[in-house]
C-alpha cells in the first residue's frame, strides 16, 4: 500500500479522519494524499458568472480551504508521514475517483456522516456513491457528529 488518498471535508471531525489515514501510512510506509474537493464555479453547473465580488469572495474562500489543507498536511509532516495536500474543483465523488485515479491510491478513506433521508435523497451521499463507483479499495469511517467525542465535547 504505497499510496493512501483521504478525502476531507472541513468539518469537526477532519482531524480524527486524517489520522487514520496517518496511522495507516506510518505502519505501510504509505504516502498520505490529503484530498478537499472544493465546490465546483458558479459557471461550471450553468450559472453566469456574477459580479466580480462573488468571484472575488469565491477566490477568498479557495485560499482559506487551501491554507487549512496545507496546515493539515503539515501537521502530518512534522509526525513524520510523507504526505501532500490537494485542492481540487468539481462534482465530488467524479473528482475523488479521478484523484485516486491519478495518484495510484491504494486505499481510499473517508468519513461518513449521519444524515437524514431527506438530506440524503437531495444532497446525496458521498461514502455511499464512492462505495458503488469505486474499484479501489474503500475505508469508510464513520463520524457522526451527534456522538461524544473523546474529550466529553459535542
Amino acid at each position: 500500500m504505497k499510496n493512501i488518498l483521504v478525502a476531507i471535508d472541513f468539518d469537526e471531525r477532519t482531524y480524527e479522519l486524517v489520522a487514520y489515514a496517518a496511522e495507516f501510512a506510518k505502519k505501510f510506509s504509505s504516502k498520505v494524499w490529503i484530498v478537499h474537493i472544493a465546490a465546483p464555479e458558479p459557471d461550471f453547473v450553468g450559472y453566469d458568472v456574477g459580479p466580480e465580488y462573488v468571484r472575488d469572495n469565491r477566490a477568498g474562500e479557495l485560499r482559506v480551504e487551501h491554507k487549512n489543507l496545507q496546515l493539515l498536511a503539515d501537521k502530518l509532516l512534522k509526525e513524520g508521514v510523507d504526505v501532500e495536500g490537494l485542492l481540487v474543483q468539481g462534482p465530488t465523488v467524479k473528482m475523488i475517483l479521478d484523484e485516486a485515479q491519478k495518484l495510484h491510491a491504494d486505499l481510499i478513506i473517508t468519513g461518513s456522516h449521519d444524515h437524514s433521508f431527506i438530506y440524503n435523497a437531495f444532497v446525496g451521499n458521498t461514502s455511499l456513491e464512492l462505495f458503488k463507483k469505486s474499484r479501489i479499495p474503500l475505508l469508510t469511517v464513520p463520524l457522526d457528529s451527534n456522538k461524544e467525542n473523546e474529550s466529553g465535547k459535542r
